[in-house]
């Protein structure tokens, strides 16, 4: 069967998102609503809420003929064969998964299981039904301890350090193999760095279960009064104030960057130029769809210490954040972040917001919302 032809306006295009309800697919579905598209969420809810979906749609004023949701597992083939029978899916950006470092450690085979089986039942009933189009939410992680910063799409993979990085890098292999097998494939792989932030409306956000993996969700409980102060792990690394440094993304310029990748998929963006080492590109089809697979690193550009983020998150929230120094944790490097000149010249996509303003959104979010979409 044939690809689906995704060279055409966005309000005649229906894209399928993966766990739309969390915290970037929800962004990722403002986003795609107000630049026109239709989507279709299916999400298990297992690590997100459905009241996110209703706020998505009271954000951009949809109703369930522009965003629909289904309630099932990307494991389930039946409820997925019903989805694709149901709706004209054109492509899909997949978030679906599990995402938790640390719990993968101790989980590794729900881990595995749930995310490489899932993808391949989704990509297999996919196929079946003439939908050869995907984004992946794909992860800096990927790297490993690079060999160079900044980061390029270009820098070696290495093995990643739990099973939840395996799961990406093990994914970006297969989806690209899917290409090599059959060239009517269009694989984009996105390679996040720090995503925080929030929508400016206050509406949605991200909402952890249980006590925050990342900085920013830890930060952000502190400066309610839910937890005690942050812990800073090491603050002896060669860096300006010797704290670990990373390249944190505003959620919103992240979903904007899955809006470009759809683009770029459906040959309305980009140079043609080739799409880098260890990717494949092929020359754009008849209808103006391009085939292959496009690697391209969302971040700022930019680093920003632990200090630096608590202090921004301080001015955000108008007080102080206590913090705490801790010895430095295994496995962790001194400083990472991402080198998007590929996505600027290629999707037409730079990130527009600054530390300042990831705080700020984060913090309204977090005041309106501090118990999460639970209240």
């Amino acid at each position: 069967m044939a690809n689906r032809n995704l060279a055409k306006d966005a309000r005649e295009t229906c894209v399928l998102v993966t766990g739309g309800a969390g915290f970037i697919g929800s962004h990722t579905c403002v986003e795609l609503m107000n630049a026109g598209y239709n989507a279709v969420i299916v999400d298990d809810l297992s690590n997100s809420s459905e009241e996110s979906i209703r706020r998505v749609r009271e954000i951009t004023g949809v109703d369930e003929d522009r965003l629909s949701f289904v309630k099932a597992s990307i494991l389930d083939r039946e409820a997925l064969e019903q989805v694709f029978s149901t709706y004209s899916i054109d492509a899909i950006i997949h978030f679906a998964g599990f995402k938790a470092v640390g719990e993968s450690v101790v989980k590794p085979l729900e881990y595995y299981w749930n995310n490489i089986a899932g993808t391949l039942v989704l990509c297999d009933v996919a196929r079946a039904h003439g939908c050869k189009n995907i984004v992946f939410s794909s992860s800096a992680t990927v790297y490993g301890e690079p060999e160079f910063i900044p980061i390029t799409e270009d820098c070696p993979k290495h093995t990643p350090t739990n099973p939840y990085g395996q799961t990406k890098s093990m994914l970006e292999q297969i989806l690209s193999d899917l290409y090599v097998g059959d060239n009517e494939w269009n694989v984009v792989l996105l390679r996040y760095f720090n995503r925080i932030g929030a929508h400016e409306s206050g509406l949605i956000g991200e909402d952890p279960h249980g006590i925050p993996n990342n900085l920013v969700p830890y930060v952000a409980q502190v400066a309610v009064g839910k937890l005690a102060a942050v812990g800073v792990f090491g603050d002896d690394y060669p860096t300006p104030d010797g704290t670990g440094v990373r390249d944190y993304i505003h959620v919103v310029d992240l979903a904007r960057g899955h809006v470009a990748a759809l683009r770029w998929m459906a040959g309305l963006v980009g140079t043609g130029k080739p799409i880098g080492l260890g990717s494949m590109a092929g020359e754009p089809a008849e209808d103006g769809t391009r085939r292959g697979v496009g690697i391209f690193n969302l971040g700022t550009g930019c680093g920003s210490s632990v200090l630096d983020v608590i202090a921004a998150y301080g001015r955000a929230c108008g007080h102080d954040i206590p913090y705490q120094i801790k010895p430095r944790r295994a496995g962790d490097i001194a400083e990472n972040y991402a080198a998007c000149d590929k996505a600027r010249d290629e999707l037409g996509w730079v990130a527009e917001y600054d530390l300042d303003r990831m705080c700020a959104d984060s913090w309204r979010w977090q005041s309106n919302n501090p118990n999460g979409y639970r209240d």
